[in-house]
């Protein structure tokens, strides 16, 4: 199954909305970003659904803050995963308390070789942390939430290796594309769900249909 992390959300309406439609994860974003939330926002947003029959996991969303600081903010909003997707190193990671989802940046610098090598060595000093990680495009100063993609061939090697989240412009129109091209073992979205910089439910509805046909669709040709 691939799994869909909806990040960015920020009012309560989306919020249920991408949980009600089938998401495995939510993202709240505490890093410098148009979409950054409060903590109490937060608190907000995970109490609305908190109740649902199926609950998604909470993702916090930090860039290049103190560890503790993640650490005390994860305790406080009682997150389930904390995103690494700043230029944290891994052994800043083995000072977060929760399990990770580590941003690795893809761009057309970085080799294939290179990127696993980087993967292999977080497993190797993480064995306790239950790390996933996430291939994603950074675009100048910005760390994610960009909208914009990188060459999916990267990705196809990766994930036949390792647990990856792959992010970075996708849509309901090309993740079908994705998954049948790399069997990620999950996808990440935010502005793909958006209207006018605000999500929007018909399209965060919208995504998660096509990851669940392209997963039919995959079944039936295998």
């Amino acid at each position: 199954m691939t799994r869909v992390k909806i990040c960015g959300l920020s009012e309560i309406q989306h919020t249920i909305a991408a949980a009600e439609a089938g998401a495995d994860f939510i993202g709240l974003v505490f890093a410098p970003s148009p979409r950054q939330v409060s903590t109490k926002k937060a608190l907000q947003l995970i109490e609305a659904v908190c109740h649902l029959k199926t609950r998604p996991a909470v993702v916090g969303v930090f860039a290049n803050s103190s560890a503790d600081e993640v650490n005390r903010i994860a305790d406080y909003c009682h997150l389930d995963r904390v995103q690494l997707s700043g230029d944290e190193s891994w052994d800043y990671c083995r000072q977060i308390k929760r399990p990770i989802i580590k941003a690795v940046h893809v761009s057309k610098k970085r080799k294939t070789k290179e990127i696993m090598s980087e993967i292999a060595s977080g497993y190797q000093l993480l064995p306790k942390q239950n790390l996933l990680c996430l291939l994603d495009s950074k675009v100048g100063n910005i760390y994610g939430g960009t909208g914009q993609a990188f060459d999916w061939k990267f990705a196809v090697k990766i994930a036949a290796e390792y647990p990856v989240f792959i992010a970075g412009g996708l849509t309901s129109r090309n993740v079908g594309r994705l998954i049948k091209k790399s069997h990620p073992w999950g996808v990440d979205i935010s502005s793909g769900v958006e209207t006018d910089g605000r999500k929007d439910t018909a399209k965060i509805i919208a995504f998660i249909k096509a990851v669940r046909r392209a997963e039919i669709d995959a079944r039936k040709s295998s």
